[in-house]
Formats: C-alpha cells, sequence, structure tokens
C-alpha cells in the first residue's frame, strides 16, 4: 500500500495513554462552525500550554481561510471574484490564486468531473430548504459551467472569467486545503505526532508510537458508527466524500451537494469514494470524481496517479479498491457485507 497514515477522531480518542509519562498526553479540541461543519484537532505534547496556543493558531488559520474562501460570505475573496471577475482581469492574493491553479490542475488531472465552476449551477440548490432548479433553469446556467472559463495570468497574479454568469466554489477542496494548512502550523510548532480534521478531510503526521493509526471508513447507508472498513495508515491525509452528507430526496431521488459539471444535476454514480494521500487537499480535490464518472472510469484515474490509493463504494455497496491497495490492509468489520 502506498500510504499509511490517520486515524478518525473515535479511533485516537480510543488509544490509551496510561503507558506514557503522566506529564506527556493527548491534547484535544473540537469546534464546530468553522467552514460549516466540525474541527478536530489533537496532538500528543509535554507541555500543555504550548498545545493549546498552537491549536489556537490552527483554528486561527481556518478562520482566515473560511472568511476568504466562503461563497455564503458576500465580503470574502471568492464572493468578489465571483461578482467582478466576468468584468475583466481582477487582481487576487497569492494564496486564493496557487489554489485556484491547484484546482484547475485537478480538472484536467479527473477529465473535468471536478470542476470549480459547477457553481455557476450549484448556487441554484438549496439543499437544507429542499430547494433545486428545474430543468429551464439548469439549461440557462450550464453553458457558464466549464474550468476553461477560468483565465488566470501567474504574471499579473489576476483572475478572469471569459463570460457572464461563471461562479466558482472552492467547497470541493478548500477543507482538504485548510486541513493541510493547519499541520504546517503543528510541524511549525514543533508537533510531531498529531491530528486534524475538517469534516470528511483529515490529516496525521507521525504514528501511534511504533503501530498505525487506524481509520474507518463509515457505511454510507448506515449510521456514522457503521463501517465498510478499517485501514492502518501513517503520515498521510484522507477524505471521504458520500451523498449522504448534504442531501435531501424527493419522489424517489437522492438530491446531493456534489454537482456533475456536465450535467448540473446531483452526481449519483457512487454512494460514497475515500482518497489516501500525501497532502489533504489533493485527496479532497479528487474523492468527487467518482460520482462524477462512474466507480470503473475513476478507478482507472486513480490507478495512473502514483501517490494515491482509493476506496469506492459503488451503487449496490460493493466495495472496490485501487491497484495500490493491498486487500489485506482494509480490514471489513465483523458482520455481513453491506447491502
Amino acid at each position: 500500500m502506498k500510504f499509511k497514515a490517520l486515524a478518525t477522531f473515535a479511533c485516537i480518542s480510543a488509544f490509551a495513554t496510561a503507558a506514557f509519562p503522566a506529564h506527556a498526553e493527548w491534547i484535544t479540541r473540537v469546534t464546530d462552525g468553522i467552514m460549516g461543519t466540525r474541527i478536530t484537532v489533537e496532538l500528543w505534547t509535554e507541555d500543555k500550554a504550548s498545545a493549546e496556543a498552537a491549536i489556537d493558531a490552527v483554528l486561527d488559520g481556518m478562520r482566515h481561510i473560511d472568511e476568504s474562501m466562503s461563497t455564503y460570505k458576500p465580503t470574502s475573496e471568492v464572493s468578489q471574484v465571483n461578482a467582478r471577475a466576468a468584468d475583466g482581469p481582477m487582481m487576487i492574493s497569492k494564496e486564493l490564486f496557487n489554489l485556484l491553479i491547484k484546482a484547475k490542475e485537478y480538472s484536467v488531472i479527473t477529465d473535468g468531473a471536478f470542476d470549480i465552476t459547477y457553481a455557476s449551477v450549484g448556487y441554484l440548490y438549496n439543499f437544507p430548504k429542499h430547494v433545486r432548479p428545474n430543468e429551464m433553469q439548469i439549461a440557462k446556467a450550464l453553458p457558464a459551467v466549464d474550468y476553461r472559463h477560468v483565465i488566470l495570468d501567474p504574471k499579473s497574479q489576476t483572475v478572469q472569467f471569459t463570460q457572464k454568469g461563471v461562479r466558482i466554489d472552492l467547497g470541493g477542496i478548500a477543507k482538504g486545503y485548510s486541513v493541510d494548512c493547519g499541520i504546517d502550523v503543528l510541524k511549525a510548532h514543533g508537533f510531531t505526532r498529531a491530528y486534524v480534521s475538517a469534516g470528511g478531510d483529515s490529516r496525521i503526521i507521525g504514528d501511534r508510537f511504533g503501530k498505525p493509526w487506524m481509520v474507518g471508513i463509515r457505511d454510507p447507508r448506515k449510521g456514522e458508527g457503521e463501517l465498510i472498513a478499517s485501514v492502518p495508515l501513517v503520515d498521510a491525509a484522507i477524505s471521504t466524500s458520500g451523498d449522504y452528507e448534504r442531501f435531501f430526496d424527493e419522489g424517489g431521488v437522492r438530491y446531493h451537494h456534489i454537482i456533475d459539471p456536465r450535467t448540473g444535476h446531483s452526481a449519483s454514480k457512487v454512494r460514497s469514494a475515500t482518497i489516501i494521500g500525501p497532502y489533504a487537499t489533493r485527496t479532497d480535490g479528487l474523492s468527487k470524481t467518482a460520482f462524477v464518472l462512474g466507480p470503473e472510469k475513476a478507478m482507472e484515474i486513480y490507478n495512473r496517479i502514483d501517490d494515491i490509493d482509493a476506496i469506492i463504494v459503488k451503487l449496490d455497496g460493493t466495495v472496490i479498491y485501487s491497484k495500490g491497495m493491498q486487500r489485506g490492509k482494509a480490514t471489513p468489520p465483523p458482520g455481513p457485507s453491506p447491502q
């Protein structure tokens, strides 16, 4: 298996610390409300005060990313880009420029399955209120969905949209990016065993004192404690995207937040996809591909990328693995296979 990494908060919390010196401990903080999700930071430390200060710095960085990149905040830099970039080149921060470049790279890698301009249609959905666009609205907005409409000039550090109606949304990559930034903060503070998660995107550094961490992958049709597999990992990131995150059911159809950029409808070719790799920005950006392309085509793409592995739950509940994963490394939980 290419990567070993990560543990969910539940797995981490279960790790006994009694065998270690009394002055060394796991420090954990769980925070809701940043980027619309739950943030968990956990680290091993001999200095509680420095650990708390480092966690404060991680959360401050995530709040900055939320303020800069949220489309729900009209003052955010991304909202300003959506309002003005169709009028001409617009200078943006280096941080946002670099992330837009990365997003376009993933669009190329995934044959357009990952496309931040999906928001040109996606903004018409309101999942908490069970609102979805009709076919006429989708047809009118769909021509604006194409990552090639986003023109980036590295010399002037500007972004420009080629036509009116183009909108971007970094929700498919920003949480992973924030996790990587959090890990960088902890490394800069000298921590060598730590875990940072933002919703379904997580990354760890270090191991469990000679043993791998265990990550549980949720059964997409059952509760949070029900798993389809557990994977031993060390020093890596993991992202899981599922059709159970933000959705509503209507007329026997599940409408969820992962939008197919080709159709403007919810992409529903798998139940969930989990990507394991070196950085959460990468795993986050690649975890939506299977929903758009389907498990077989997506797995072809995943298998071409040297530094990632993938676990996909198909529509019938079957679990498939990328060729880089040794089947024995992912252990199904006791009981019958998911249906």
